[in-house]
């Protein structure tokens, strides 16, 4: 939704301005403004969470998380010797799905509707997700991973960082799982997998 804008201390939250970078993001963004339009227009209870990156074992693995995660796993068992990736230095604010799913929830109880950032604010780059998850299988990502162009986008997307102190202080909310003990249990997950199957 916000595309590249970022606001002056690297963050984005919902005073920053939305210039979205792919037909996805623009579909949002409306989804967004009819939202506000008809709760403002006709005083419905209609709120909106702007959500960053949430991710579970789940994602589907045509998403760099679980695709990184599965892969790395195959690599691993031996069942794979290779994982193909676009940019390696884009940033994402990666959360897991049960703490968004709680903020939404939030959300929903307030007295009023409004608009929510829901975000960990912290974020970490595609290499760096690479490297945490290779490392705790004992396997240097760099022996295994190749840039492909074809997984590069037409208008990249570089860094998303999401400021969730509106949503924080309204709902009391705040993540559980870190971006590390969120990436434990997708290696955990395809590990189970695929020793069952």
């Amino acid at each position: 939704m916000f595309g590249n804008s970022i606001d002056s201390d690297g963050y984005q939250r919902e005073t920053t301005p939305m210039n979205p970078v792919s037909p996805y993001g623009c579909a949002k963004v409306f989804s967004y403004n009819i939202c506000r339009n008809y709760r403002n227009s006709y005083n419905m209870f209609i709120s909106n969470g702007i959500l960053f990156n949430h991710e579970s074992p789940r994602r589907g693995t045509n998403f760099v998380t679980n695709k990184v995660v599965k892969e790395a796993v195959k690599i691993k068992l031996g069942l794979s010797n290779e994982l193909r990736l676009g940019n390696l230095d884009a940033t994402r604010d990666w959360g897991h799905a049960k703490d968004y799913v709680e903020a939404m929830w939030l959300i929903l109880q307030q007295n009023q509707s409004n608009d929510y950032v829901c975000s960990t604010g912290v974020s970490h780059s595609v290499k760096e997700l690479c490297e945490y998850t290779f490392t705790k299988l004992n396997l240097n990502y760099k022996d295994y991973i190749t840039q492909d162009e074809k997984y590069l986008r037409p208008e990249e997307l570089n860094d998303l960082k999401g400021d969730s102190s509106k949503l924080r202080n309204d709902t009391g909310w705040s993540p559980k799982y870190t971006f590390e003990t969120m990436i434990d249990e997708m290696i955990d997950y395809w590990l189970i997998y695929f020793k069952l199957y």
